[in-house]
């Protein structure tokens, strides 16, 4: 049975990827799969440095592996390559990223932010689109506008898929979630605060939401 394994927003929880990768490869038991994680590694949580290195490094033989853009990833890229948008960026957590780094932005080096700036916005496969965000339901996904992508907000209810496709996105933080509907699922429960990570794992040839997940629970953290 092929697998994909979905991470939500990580936002600096090092300690919780680590976790949620070795369960990972338990679950696969060498067999490989898919790995999409759905954006915002950085920012809010302690080491977003240590993030960013260890999904740099990517996955061994036998994996696809997908890291897809979030809106905070998109701001520190902005952030560090123009000033005048950097207070824009500490002020919605982009403060920790910068500590994680030693305390300047200029310590940032250019291979991490060049990373973050080619990270696509979605990922398709015969049954779902993965996003950070969400989709417009009335528009292309080729003529998507990237603030939809990386901003969107349901509706709480909004069941909807696209195009025949379930969605899975992450960015509406949900601590009890995940939230899942027919059209889409989504698995963000806070995890930088709350401590409790939830991986989506999604059945390759059946159409729908997730058939499992992994749940890691650390320690909450409150800022």
């Amino acid at each position: 049975m092929s697998l994909t394994y979905v991470i939500p927003d990580i936002h600096g929880r090092f300690d919780l990827l680590s976790e949620a990768l070795h369960r990972i490869h338990a679950r696969a038991a060498g067999n490989g799969g898919t790995l999409v994680l759905l954006g915002d590694y950085v920012d809010k949580g302690p080491h977003s440095n240590m993030v960013i290195a260890r999904l740099r490094r990517g996955m061994p033989s036998g994996w696809t592996f997908i890291a897809l853009k979030g809106n905070h990833d998109a701001m520190m890229a902005a952030g560090l390559r123009d000033p005048a948008k950097m207070t824009h960026w500490c002020e919605r957590g982009g403060d920790t990223a910068v500590a994680s780094y030693g305390g300047d932005g200029s310590l940032v080096p250019e291979a991490d932010i060049a990373w973050i700036e080619a990270l696509p916005l979605t990922h398709i496969d015969a049954h779902r689109v993965y996003v950070h965000a969400g989709l417009d339901c009335g528009v292309g996904l080729e003529a998507q506008p990237e603030a939809t992508l990386l901003w969107k907000r349901y509706p709480k209810g909004d069941a909807a898929g696209f195009d025949g496709r379930h969605i899975v996105h992450g960015h509406n933080a949900f601590a009890r979630g995940p939230e899942l509907y027919d059209g889409r699922t989504n698995l963000d429960t806070q995890a930088w605060r709350t401590g409790r990570l939830v991986t989506g794992v999604f059945e390759d040839a059946a159409s729908g939401g997730p058939v499992d997940f992994i749940v890691v629970q650390g320690p909450r953290q409150d800022r």
